[in-house]
Parts: structure tokens; sequence; C-alpha cells
């Protein structure tokens, strides 16, 4: 009970904001006609039900005007229920799109919020394959708590409308036990719930591993195909390695494991499938044992005996809605688990960033970046590198080494907000703009002058402005390929993506700009090509750059270096010597 109150409680906590939303009038009227309708399909059970006693009773009858009109009867409430029954559909389909959407556009916002999706990935990415829980768990939250809610709508209240006329049905065929009446009231009620509790607890006890294992199933087949598309990504890569071999070893061990699982699902579904079927089948028959005595003792006429039936079928059917529907509580059990998963690491990662180690202050505008007290740590805790009293000038070209693994990225990341571990404080002069061009830029896939402008929409910048820049880093032969679409962070090299990255910072001209080894692909008279366009095109920019090549001194005017300092590293300025200077 523990379980279904945790659950039910993290059911309302994801549903109810959407009702409360800007879409809310929209969707609750669609709410209320999806469960109107279920009501008035219930009230039509319940003429159907009635309409059995009078058919029935008619046949026995041999009475051919009733017969024939109950017949024109049964035609107009079964018009009425498929009208229902379609518009039902219609209207919780059109629920669905609407919710999912309401909730997909929510998630991504949340995910995408202010580098929410990189601290996850920092805090080691609790909530595994957030794509899925975007794409495929809010599909299936949506369909199946409306399917469940819907579906436990109709079992209660065809219980009540039921049971009130069991009851009374119970009263006109009394039990009739070796030739005598048995007056026990209401006892096809007590009958239908004995039966539906023993069939309810018999399926828990079989079925009840299911739900953990849809979410291992879940889990198991996102890692799956993540995997397929990072070697689809890394294609060339893994040719150049011959890692063919290698990674299909890799992606079957990934397969083995959902077939593995699967197969665990199967068993435990063939147990409970055998046990719902026998249960289900033995339903049919069981209403006609308790009454045939009383049927053959005349009792009672055909026409009650096939009302009786069918009124202990349908509070028989409600009191197992349970059962029938256990194999869906499982799988949206599994859903809701990953959802709030999902949500907690959302939260997680903004308490994470609202409350850093490193703290961010506004300096005043045209100050220097100032980097006081600054200690930057790895997630565990364990001490990366520091920096004490240390200036980033305006306008100064600043060149920054020191051996791999001493934290010159992370100097980059914390600067620009994204690594909160460590202690300190990052002085940023008030509305500085400042960009980051990393090794491997990022382009979208789309068209080339949309990928070359991100994130700026593409119309902020003309498509001559944009074939402008591209020429003048070297690439002429995609300056007329901007309307091209394409996956290009796969299509083009390593260096024309650098090359890209600078043509990016041309055109956005930011007041700083970060260098993270984002021109080391490219030989060094590209190299420096590309450095001086930078000094030509963007005079009033201060760069700061990582590298490890000698020749780029020439286009700094200082130099820092991360040196060996205890557990860690220390960022401090480099004294040039007069042949370093001179070259």
């Amino acid at each position: 009970m523990t379980n279904i109150r945790s659950t039910l409680a993290t059911v309302w906590r994801i549903a109810v904001p959407y009702f409360k939303s800007e879409d809310r009038r929209m969707g609750r009227i669609l709410l209320a006609s999806v469960l109107g309708i279920e009501l008035a399909v219930v009230g039509l059970s319940v003429l159907f039900n009635r309409w059995n006693n009078v058919f029935y009773n008619a046949l026995q009858e041999r009475d051919y005007n009733v017969f024939a009109y109950q017949l024109g009867y049964f035609c107009v409430l079964a018009a009425i229920w498929i009208a229902l029954k379609v518009y039902q559909l219609y209207l919780n389909q059109w629920l669905q799109i609407r919710w999912r959407r309401w909730m997909t556009e929510r998630y991504l916002g949340d995910w995408l919020h202010d580098s929410n999706h990189y601290q996850m990935q920092l805090l080691g990415d609790a909530a595994d394959n957030p794509d899925q829980r975007i794409s495929e768990d809010t599909q299936l939250f949506v369909e199946r708590t409306l399917v469940l809610g819907v579906g436990l709508l109709n079992a209660v209240v065809t219980l009540f409308s039921f049971v009130i006329i069991l009851w009374g049905l119970s009263n006109e065929a009394p039990l009739h036990v070796f030739g005598r009446d048995i007056p026990i009231p209401g006892y096809l009620v007590w009958g239908a719930l004995i039966y539906a509790a023993i069939g309810t607890t018999l399926t828990h006890w079989i079925g009840s591993p299911l739900a953990e294992l849809n979410f291992r199933q879940q889990r198991f087949e996102a890692d799956f195909r993540f995997n397929l598309v990072r070697a689809r990504e890394n294609s060339e890569q893994i040719a150049l390695l011959r890692g063919e071999s290698a990674e299909r070893g890799k992606l079957s061990s990934r397969f083995g494991l959902v077939a593995e699982n699967f197969m665990r699902i199967m068993t435990r579904t063939k147990k409970l499938t055998a046990f719902t079927a026998s249960y289900s089948q033995a339903s049919v028959v069981f209403p006609y044992i308790l009454l045939a005595p009383a049927y053959f003792a005349n009792k009672v006429q055909l026409g009650g005996l096939m009302q009786t039936a069918s009124a202990f079928s349908s509070v028989q059917d409600s009191l197992s809605f349970f059962i029938t529907a256990y194999r869906t509580l499982a799988e949206w059990q599994s859903v809701v688990a990953r959802l709030d998963g999902f949500e907690a690491a959302i939260q997680t990662a903004g308490a994470q960033r609202a409350n850093p180690g490193v703290s961010r202050t506004v300096a005043k505008a045209g100050d220097a970046i100032r980097l006081d007290g600054l200690k930057l740590t790895l997630p565990s805790g364990q001490p990366l590198m520091s920096a004490d009293d240390f200036h980033i000038n305006g306008k100064e070209r600043t060149l920054i080494a020191g051996p791999s693994g001493s934290g010159k990225s992370t100097l980059f990341r914390a600067i620009a907000g994204i690594w909160p571990f460590g202690s300190g404080a990052i002085a940023i002069p008030a509305d500085a703009t400042i960009m980051m061009l990393p090794q491997r830029p990022y382009f979208p896939v789309g068209e080339l002058h949309a990928a070359i402008v991100y994130p700026s929409e593409p119309e902020a910048f003309t498509a001559a402005q944009v074939a402008e820049v591209v020429r003048e880093v070297g690439l002429p032969g995609l300056a007329d390929r901007l309307a091209e679409h394409g996956h290009w962070n796969r299509t083009l090299s390593l260096g024309e993506q650098q090359r890209l990255g600078v043509a990016r910072a041309l055109l956005h001209a930011p007041q700083y700009l970060f260098l993270d080894e984002a021109t080391a692909s490219l030989d060094e008279p590209s190299e420096a090509a590309l450095y001086r366009l930078l000094d030509q095109k963007l005079p009033d920019t201060t760069i700061v750059s990582i590298g490890h090549r000698s020749t780029l001194n020439a286009f700094h005017d200082r130099d820092a270096v991360l040196s060996r300092s205890g557990n860690g590293f220390t960022l401090h300025d480099k004294i040039r010597t007069a042949a370093a200077a001179e070259s």
C-alpha cells in the first residue's frame, strides 16, 4: 500500500501541472468529455443489462412482437454506443497529443535550461538516456494514465451501478442448494467479491516482479539504441581502426542484456497469462453455476438468468480491474518511476547550479575577468587546479599552456559558468559577451547557413555575410553550399569544422573569445593565417587560447602556464625568454 500511495502521489505531481498550465482550458474540456462519455457508456451498459431480461424472456415465451421491438431497441442502443466509443477515442487521442506536447516542451525546457543537461552528466547522469524519457516515456505516461484512469472510472461506476442491480436479483433468484432456498442477502455480490479478491491476490503474487523487469527493459533498450547511434556517428573512426569486430561484440553484449531481461519478462508473463486467462474463462461460467440450481428449480426465467449473469459479469469485471490491467499497470509504474527519476535528476542539477562552490560575480563594465581564490575540483572533490588574483585584461591576447589533465579546459568551463565544483570567485564584466570555441565544434543538422550562425537564428546574418567569412577562413568551396542540408559534424573534416568555428566567432564578434585548442587540427601555416585573421577582424576582442605549439606565441602577448603544485596545478604568468619573445 505504501508503494501504491507513493506511485499515485508521483503520478499526481507529474500529471496535474498540465491541467493548471496555459493549455488547461482545452485540456480540462477534453478530459471532461472523455470521462463524460465513459459515464454515458456505463449508463448504456445498464440499459443493455435490462434489455437482456426482456429479450430472453421474449425468446422463452416465443413472443414475436416483443422480440421484434427489442431488436429495434437494441439497434438504437448499439448505434449510440458506437458513436460514443468513436468520439471517445478521437477526443482521447486529441487530449493525448496536447498533453504530450506540453510535457515534452516542459521537459525539454527544464533539461536544456541553463546547462542542466551538462550538469546531469557531471553528476553521473542518474537519469539515463534522457532522450528516451522525453520522447518515449512521456508518450507512454500520457497514454497509460488515460487508459488506466478511464478504465478505473468505468470499473468504479460500473461496480456501484450493477451492485444495486445484482443485489436485487439475488433476492429474485435466491441461492438454491439441495432442493431448498438459502436466504443470503446479496449472495451474488458476495460471490463476485470473493472470486475477484482471490484472483487479485494471486495475480499480484505472480506478476509483482514485472514492474522492475519493465523498468530494466526500458533502460536496456535505450542503452542499446544509444550505442547503435554512437557507432553510426563514429563510423569513420571505427572503420579506420578496423574496430567492427570489437564494436559488434559490445553491441551484441548490450543486446544480450535486452534479450536476457526480455526472457525473464516472457517467463513471468507466461505465468501471469496462464492464471489470468484461466480466471477469465472461469468467470464466464461462474455466475451460471451459482444460478443454475434456481433456474432448473423454476425460481427464475431465462431472461432473469441472462440479466443476472450479465450483471454478475459486470460486477466481477469491475472488481477484477486490477487483474485484467496488471501488465499495463506494471509498465505504467516503470514509466512513472523513470519520469520521476528524470525530474529528480533535473532538480539535483538545478540545485547544484543554484548553489555552486565557484561563485560568479559581476565586475564593472570594461574591467578585466578576475579569478580570486579559485580552486577547481573534479565532481568527486579531488583537487584539479587553482588560480588566485589572476586577471584576463581587456583586448589582451593570452596563451595558456600546461600538461594534459591539468585543468585548462575545466578553467574555461568554469569561466563559462558550467563547472560548479570547487571554491573561489570568478568576476565577469557586466554585459560581457563570451564565446567558447572547443576543439570539436558543434554544428546542428540542417542548412549549412544555420549551422554556422548557431546559436543565433539564421535570419541574424545574411547569406552574403556568412559566405564572406567562410571564404575568409579558407573554405571557398562551402561558400556556395550555404543552403545545403547535411550532418556537418559527420561530413566535414575536423580541420574544416575548426575553420567554420572561427567563422562563427567572426560573425558574432564576442568581447571575450576562448579557443580551447580550436585550431589544433590545422597545419601551422593555416593556424597562423586564422590567428592573423582574428587579429585583423576582431581587434577589440580579448582572446584566450589553449595550445601547445610554440608558433602560437607570436599571436599572443602574454603567456600563462599551469604547473604542478601539491595535489593539483596552479595557474600563473610565465616570463618569456628573449628567444621566445623574438620568435
